[in-house]
């Protein structure tokens, strides 16, 4: 797939974090459909009275419900997030996804939280320059392995990606692919903590390559919802094996709203590079 050499402007989000998943959220928005349905039935088959309610107070009530329950819900959430939300309830039935759930974890530093993954079982962790950046300590949360405190041991702004070392044992980790070999909407799946949520699965399709202003390489462009949290994500291909790493939204002359992720290919680059000085 042939570089496209449009010059954008990026825009990278924060990494945020809230402790519910997207089981939770689906099982909350399945149960206040469940009790719509029941009230509608109830409703039907009352017998009808001679001085109905009238219609307008009924559309009142139920706007104002619709009003405090997005008053409860995080200030970043929005009402197409309840479909990613859908999606990722459904990818999570599959074992590929279980599995690659349990190395996607959060980072944590005094200001914000993160994504990252592991691709060892001694804890050597990928995420993104942006998440680390400022701090040589971060805390470190495997979905079934508890906290950890990890050091940041590499980091290349240059494509904006860090290692940190967790220094564990018997962990469970992501395999990388061999490089970011992608052909026009392909198909690929990525497990991020967007919108405050945590472990969200979804997926979606590879545009093309593009360098960014700033950038001295070509990064990859994916039709996706990703959100705000995202960055730090592992890409997957079908084969299961990671082929990049979330970093970044971007507003695209052509294709709209984008996300943008790194090529492994970069990380083994840039890693190699330095194991050889």
């Amino acid at each position: 797939m042939s570089a496209n050499k449009n010059y954008d402007q990026d825009i990278i989000d924060e990494d945020l974090y809230e402790d519910i998943d997207d089981e939770e959220m689906y099982e909350l928005v399945q149960e206040a459909r469940q009790a719509a349905l029941e009230r509608a039935r109830l409703e039907k088959s009352q017998p009808t009275r001679k001085r109905p309610f009238p219609k307008w107070i009924f559309w009142l009530i139920a706007f104002m419900m619709v009003l405090n329950l997005i008053a409860l819900l995080p200030q970043t959430f929005s009402i197409p997030a309840i479909d990613f939300l859908m999606t990722s309830t459904k990818l999570s039935q599959q074992e590929h996804i279980q599995t690659f759930k349990q190395s996607v974890v959060v980072i944590e530093t005094e200001n914000s939280r993160g994504t990252g993954f592991s691709i060892s079982a001694d804890g050597i962790i990928i995420t993104n320059d942006h998440v680390v950046d400022g701090y040589d300590k971060v805390t470190i949360a495997f979905p079934e392995h508890g906290l950890f405190t990890g050091d940041v041991i590499a980091s290349y702004p240059e494509i904006d990606l860090a290692v940190v070392d967790a220094a564990a044992e018997n962990l469970p980790y992501l395999s990388l692919a061999e490089s970011a070999d992608v052909t026009y909407q392909e198909h690929v799946e990525f497990i991020g903590n967007p919108l405050r949520f945590q472990g969200i699965a979804n997926e979606g399709e590879v545009i093309d390559y593009i360098r960014l202003s700033d950038w001295n390489e070509d990064v990859l462009m994916l039709k996706a919802p990703i959100y705000r949290g995202n960055s730090g994500s592992p890409v997957f291909n079908d084969s299961g094996q990671v082929i990049g790493v979330v970093f970044a939204t971007l507003h695209h002359s052509e294709h709209g709203k984008v996300g943008l992720f790194v090529p492994i290919d970069h990380y083994y680059s840039y890693h190699n590079s330095e194991e050889g000085e």
